[in-house]
C-alpha cells in the first residue's frame, strides 16, 4: 500500500517546511512547493529522507492563475498517483500598507491568500483527494488596523474554509489552523518575544512543531470539517490594538 501524498505550499523553509517534515514522519510522501525554482532548506530535506518519505520539489507562482491550476496535476503526474492532502500554507504578506491598502495590494493578497487555495482545493477534489488544511492567522478572531490587505485575505480564506467544507462534502474535508506568532522575523527586538509571550493567556508562544501537530490532527480527523483550530497561546481570545511587531518593544 502506497503512502498518502501531501502537497504543502510554501514549504521550502520555515513553518511550511516543518509541516512537511511532520507529515513525512507520520507516513506521508510530500510535495514541497515554492514560488520559484530553488533549493529547499537542507535540514527539511534531511528530516524528510530520515523519515523514509519520498519527496519532490515544485515551483509555481500562486499569483499566476495558470501556474496555480497546473500545480496539483503536476504533483500527481510526478508521483504517479493522486494528491490526498493539501496544506495551503503559502501566503502573500506585504508590509507596504501603512495606511489603507491600495487596490493593487488587495488584489495581490487575495489572489495568493484566498483565490489560489480555493483553486488548489477544488483541483484536489477533482482528482479524488481527501483533505485540505488552510493555514490562517489568529488575527482573524480580533483584527487590528495593521496589514489590512493581509488580514482581509485571511478572513476570506477562513470563510472559504467553512464554505468549501460544505461544498466539497462528503468526499473532501476542509479545515483550518490559525497560528499565533510562531517564527519571528528580524523585525523583533531582543527580548521582545519573551515580553510578547507574557502577554498571551497561556504566557507562551506556539512553536512550529505545535502548529504542524494541529495540521496532522486535522489531516486525519475523519469526523471534522469546516473547523478552525487556533494554535496561538490563547492570542485569539484577546483583542490586541496593533500587530505583534509593534507591541512590547
Amino acid at each position: 500500500m502506497s503512502r498518502p501524498l501531501a502537497l504543502v505550499t510554501g514549504s521550502f523553509r520555515r513553518l511550511g517546511g516543518r509541516i512537511a517534515v511532520r507529515l513525512a514522519e507520520a507516513g506521508h510522501d510530500v510535495a514541497l512547493h515554492a514560488t520559484r525554482d530553488g533549493e529547499p532548506d537542507g535540514a527539511i530535506v534531511a528530516a524528510i529522507v530520515a523519515a523514509g518519505a519520498r519527496h519532490a520539489c515544485f515551483a509555481a507562482d500562486l499569483s499566476d492563475g495558470a501556474a496555480t491550476a497546473a500545480l496539483i496535476p503536476a504533483v500527481a503526474a510526478q508521483f504517479g498517483r493522486r494528491v490526498d492532502l493539501l496544506v495551503n500554507n503559502a501566503s502573500c504578506f506585504r508590509t507596504d500598507d501603512d495606511a489603507l491598502p491600495s487596490p493593487e495590494s488587495l488584489v495581490a493578497h487575495f489572489t495568493v491568500n484566498a483565490a489560489a487555495p480555493f483553486v488548489l482545493a477544488t483541483a484536489l477534489a477533482g482528482q479524488g483527494g481527501q483533505a485540505v488544511v488552510n493555514i490562517l492567522d489568529q488575527r482573524i478572531a480580533h483584527p487590528h488596523r495593521d496589514q489590512l490587505a493581509y488580514t482581509l485575505s485571511k478572513q476570506a480564506l477562513a470563510e472559504a474554509t467553512r464554505t468549501l467544507a460544505l461544498a466539497l462534502a462528503p468526499a473532501v474535508r476542509v479545515n483550518g489552523v490559525a497560528p499565533g506568532l510562531t517564527l519571528a522575523t528580524g523585525d523583533y527586538l531582543p527580548g521582545q518575544l519573551d515580553r510578547l509571550a507574557a502577554m498571551m493567556p497561556l504566557e507562551r508562544l506556539p512553536t512550529a512543531d505545535q502548529v504542524a501537530d494541529a495540521v496532522l490532527f486535522l489531516a486525519s480527523a475523519a469526523a471534522s470539517t469546516g473547523q478552525v483550530v487556533f494554535v496561538d497561546g490563547g492570542a485569539g481570545l484577546v483583542r490586541y490594538e496593533r500587530d505583534f511587531v509593534h507591541l512590547a518593544r
